[in-house]
């Protein structure tokens, strides 16, 4: 059995690896065509949808990083980040390049689907990734939901209220986008009374000072006569 420490460094290793790509050395040209290794990154994203259905998150989270793994080396946005320490990425037909981009939305999603089903949740992560899916493709409803709750959770009711406002246009009938819509609404009006209980509190203690200034001299001007 591996300790909780292992399990955080390899996730956390593969995480950074699909975040982004590693300038520490030279890539290699990859040795398969371009759709086997669509096909490869394909099964993976399957066998990491089968372990979230058999709730083996862990195992899910894995079989996604891996799959970003493969798309790494055929996406150009990525490889044009790193150029001059690899090989450019290989030219795709438009029908790759959509598999590509479908791939990777669809496992970005998972893993922040994977990660909001953890006891403690990185929500900073599930941000990470949403936004990842919606640069892609803005009108996401799964991500912009995400983004939302993972904005609401770390305290940005006004932005997640942005995410969850467009998630609930494009799906107005979802329960959970309206709940936790409604969440950010609440979390905004109380704030807004916080902010005007303090102003009347600033108010009132400066009219009090006032006051009480106005009322010293006056005694002080009668104590002189």
């Amino acid at each position: 059995m591996e300790a909780a420490g292992a399990k955080d460094s390899l996730e956390a290793q593969g995480a950074a690896a699909a975040a982004g790509p590693s300038i520490s050395g030279r890539r290699q040209t990859p040795a398969k065509p371009v759709w086997a290794l669509l096909e490869e990154a394909t099964q993976m994203k399957t066998e990491g949808n089968a372990f979230y259905r058999e709730k083996n998150i862990r195992s899910a989270i894995g079989r996604y990083h891996r799959a970003l793994l493969v798309l790494r080396s055929l996406d150009s946005e990525v490889m044009a980040s790193v150029k001059g320490f690899g090989p450019e990425a290989p030219a795709l037909t438009s029908e790759q390049e959509a598999l590509l981009r479908t791939t990777q939305v669809d496992c970005y999603n998972n893993l922040a689907a994977c990660l909001l089903q953890r006891q403690n949740v990185d929500y900073a992560r599930v941000l990470e990734y949403s936004l990842r899916v919606l640069q892609w493709q803005p009108e996401n409803v799964k991500a912009l939901y995400r983004a939302g709750v993972a904005t609401l959770e770390t305290g940005d009711a006004q932005t997640a209220k942005q995410y969850l406002t467009q998630a609930s246009r494009e799906q107005p009938n979802d329960a959970k986008v309206r709940k936790h819509l409604q969440r950010a609404e609440e979390k905004i009006n109380r704030d807004l009374q916080k902010e005007k209980a303090m102003y009347r509190g600033m108010f009132s203690s400066g009219v009090k000072d006032s006051s009480g200034e106005g009322i010293n001299q006056t005694n002080g001007a009668g104590d002189g006569v």
